[in-house]
Protein backbone atom coordinates (compact mmCIF):
# COMPACT_ATOMS: atom_id res chain seq x y z
CA UNK A 1 0.00 0.00 0.00
CA UNK A 2 1.18 3.38 -1.16
CA UNK A 3 0.93 6.35 1.22
CA UNK A 4 -0.39 9.75 0.33
CA UNK A 5 -1.88 12.18 1.27
CA UNK A 6 -4.61 14.32 -0.18
CA UNK A 7 -4.51 18.35 0.13
CA UNK A 8 -5.89 21.05 -2.24
CA UNK A 9 -4.21 21.91 -4.61
CA UNK A 10 -1.72 25.01 -4.68
CA UNK A 11 -0.18 27.50 -7.18
CA UNK A 12 3.34 24.99 -7.04
CA UNK A 13 1.51 22.18 -8.24
CA UNK A 14 -0.22 23.52 -11.07
CA UNK A 15 2.79 21.98 -13.70
CA UNK A 16 2.85 18.31 -12.00
CA UNK A 17 -0.99 17.86 -12.17
CA UNK A 18 -1.07 18.83 -16.44
CA UNK A 19 1.93 16.47 -16.72
CA UNK A 20 -0.21 13.84 -14.78
CA UNK A 21 -3.37 14.84 -16.50
CA UNK A 22 -1.46 14.69 -19.97
CA UNK A 23 0.56 11.38 -19.34
CA UNK A 24 -3.39 9.75 -18.16
CA UNK A 25 -4.66 10.68 -21.22
CA UNK A 26 -1.65 9.82 -23.43
CA UNK A 27 -2.35 5.93 -21.42
CA UNK A 28 -5.75 5.56 -23.12
CA UNK A 29 -4.74 7.16 -26.38
CA UNK A 30 -6.97 10.69 -25.77
CA UNK A 31 -5.71 13.27 -27.49
CA UNK A 32 -7.22 15.94 -28.98
CA UNK A 33 -10.35 18.12 -28.98
CA UNK A 34 -13.41 16.71 -26.78
CA UNK A 35 -10.37 15.01 -23.99
CA UNK A 36 -9.61 17.25 -21.34
CA UNK A 37 -5.94 17.86 -22.73
CA UNK A 38 -6.77 20.64 -24.57
CA UNK A 39 -8.89 22.20 -21.49
CA UNK A 40 -7.22 26.15 -21.24
CA UNK A 41 -8.07 25.40 -16.96
CA UNK A 42 -4.87 22.70 -17.66
CA UNK A 43 -2.42 26.21 -17.31
CA UNK A 44 -3.31 26.99 -14.33
CA UNK A 45 -5.85 24.52 -12.40
CA UNK A 46 -5.47 26.61 -8.65
CA UNK A 47 -7.12 29.85 -10.36
CA UNK A 48 -9.62 27.74 -11.93
CA UNK A 49 -10.50 26.06 -8.62
CA UNK A 50 -10.18 28.93 -6.79
CA UNK A 51 -13.72 29.72 -6.40
CA UNK A 52 -16.25 28.71 -3.87
CA UNK A 53 -17.97 26.42 -5.74
CA UNK A 54 -15.14 24.62 -6.76
CA UNK A 55 -12.20 22.57 -5.46
CA UNK A 56 -9.64 20.19 -6.56
CA UNK A 57 -7.12 17.89 -5.15
CA UNK A 58 -3.95 16.58 -5.31
CA UNK A 59 -2.68 12.96 -4.21
CA UNK A 60 0.66 13.57 -2.87
CA UNK A 61 2.92 10.30 -2.39
CA UNK A 62 5.77 9.87 0.54
CA UNK A 63 8.38 11.75 -1.71
CA UNK A 64 6.18 14.73 -2.15
CA UNK A 65 5.29 13.78 -5.71
CA UNK A 66 2.12 14.56 -7.71
CA UNK A 67 0.32 11.07 -8.25
CA UNK A 68 -2.82 11.64 -8.46
CA UNK A 69 -5.89 14.60 -8.96
CA UNK A 70 -9.09 15.08 -9.44
CA UNK A 71 -11.90 17.71 -8.17
CA UNK A 72 -15.45 19.27 -8.90
CA UNK A 73 -17.04 23.00 -10.01
CA UNK A 74 -20.21 23.65 -11.15
CA UNK A 75 -21.35 21.99 -14.68
CA UNK A 76 -21.37 24.96 -17.15
CA UNK A 77 -24.71 25.36 -19.01
CA UNK A 78 -26.85 24.47 -15.46
CA UNK A 79 -28.50 26.44 -12.68
CA UNK A 80 -25.53 27.59 -10.02
CA UNK A 81 -25.72 24.94 -7.16
CA UNK A 82 -27.83 22.38 -9.20
CA UNK A 83 -25.25 19.86 -10.57
CA UNK A 84 -21.33 19.71 -9.80
CA UNK A 85 -19.43 17.97 -11.89
CA UNK A 86 -16.43 15.91 -10.88
CA UNK A 87 -13.69 16.85 -12.74
CA UNK A 88 -10.47 15.84 -14.38
CA UNK A 89 -9.68 12.90 -11.87
CA UNK A 90 -6.57 10.81 -12.89
CA UNK A 91 -4.66 8.37 -10.81
CA UNK A 92 -0.79 7.33 -11.80
CA UNK A 93 -1.04 3.61 -12.45
CA UNK A 94 0.68 2.52 -9.09
CA UNK A 95 -1.82 4.54 -7.10
CA UNK A 96 -5.11 2.43 -8.58
CA UNK A 97 -6.44 -0.42 -6.95
CA UNK A 98 -5.09 1.20 -3.60
CA UNK A 99 -8.20 3.04 -2.30
CA UNK A 100 -7.19 6.40 -3.32
CA UNK A 101 -9.51 7.00 -5.96
CA UNK A 102 -12.25 6.02 -3.51
CA UNK A 103 -10.74 8.77 -0.76
CA UNK A 104 -10.67 11.29 -3.20
CA UNK A 105 -14.19 10.30 -4.32
CA UNK A 106 -15.64 10.47 -0.85
CA UNK A 107 -14.27 13.81 -0.51
CA UNK A 108 -15.38 15.40 -3.55
CA UNK A 109 -18.98 13.91 -2.56
CA UNK A 110 -18.88 15.47 0.97
CA UNK A 111 -18.10 18.91 -0.60
CA UNK A 112 -20.50 18.62 -2.96
CA UNK A 113 -23.22 17.84 -0.62
CA UNK A 114 -21.91 20.70 1.95
CA UNK A 115 -22.22 23.23 -0.89
CA UNK A 116 -26.07 22.42 -1.09
CA UNK A 117 -25.47 20.79 -4.74
CA UNK A 118 -28.39 18.39 -5.68
CA UNK A 119 -26.26 15.90 -7.68
CA UNK A 120 -22.89 15.06 -9.24
CA UNK A 121 -22.28 14.69 -12.62
CA UNK A 122 -18.71 13.51 -14.89
CA UNK A 123 -18.51 12.13 -18.30
CA UNK A 124 -15.76 9.60 -18.88
CA UNK A 125 -14.63 7.04 -22.00
CA UNK A 126 -15.79 3.66 -22.34
CA UNK A 127 -12.06 2.33 -22.25
CA UNK A 128 -11.84 3.17 -18.26
CA UNK A 129 -13.90 0.49 -17.30
CA UNK A 130 -11.90 0.38 -13.53
CA UNK A 131 -13.01 3.95 -13.32
CA UNK A 132 -16.67 3.52 -14.40
CA UNK A 133 -16.55 0.21 -11.90
CA UNK A 134 -15.55 2.79 -8.84
CA UNK A 135 -18.46 5.30 -9.51
CA UNK A 136 -20.96 2.63 -10.11
CA UNK A 137 -19.69 1.52 -6.51
CA UNK A 138 -20.21 4.95 -5.20
CA UNK A 139 -23.87 5.69 -6.56
CA UNK A 140 -23.42 7.34 -10.07
CA UNK A 141 -26.05 5.90 -12.58
CA UNK A 142 -26.10 5.80 -16.45
CA UNK A 143 -27.02 8.40 -18.33
CA UNK A 144 -28.44 8.47 -21.91
CA UNK A 145 -26.75 11.45 -23.19
CA UNK A 146 -25.12 14.07 -21.53
CA UNK A 147 -25.87 17.61 -19.62
CA UNK A 148 -24.92 21.17 -19.53
CA UNK A 149 -21.30 21.77 -21.65
CA UNK A 150 -18.18 20.34 -20.67
CA UNK A 151 -16.69 21.02 -23.79
CA UNK A 152 -15.81 17.05 -23.69
CA UNK A 153 -17.95 16.18 -26.92
CA UNK A 154 -15.75 12.72 -27.07
CA UNK A 155 -16.28 11.42 -23.56
CA UNK A 156 -19.33 9.50 -24.57
CA UNK A 157 -19.82 7.60 -21.22
CA UNK A 158 -21.96 10.17 -18.84
CA UNK A 159 -23.17 9.22 -15.29
CA UNK A 160 -24.57 11.52 -12.16
CA UNK A 161 -25.28 10.82 -8.98
CA UNK A 162 -28.49 12.34 -7.15
CA UNK A 163 -27.44 14.07 -3.70
CA UNK A 164 -30.80 15.03 -2.40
Amino acid sequence: MIEAIIRLIKPEDNQAVKELVLKTLAEFNLHGAGYAGVDVELEDMYSAYADQLSAYYVVEDSDGQIKGAGGYAPLLGTEPRSIAELRKMYLSPQLRGQGIGQQLIDLCIKAVIEKNYQSIYLETVPSMKAAQKLYLKNGFEYLEGRLGNSGHNNCDVCMMRKLQ
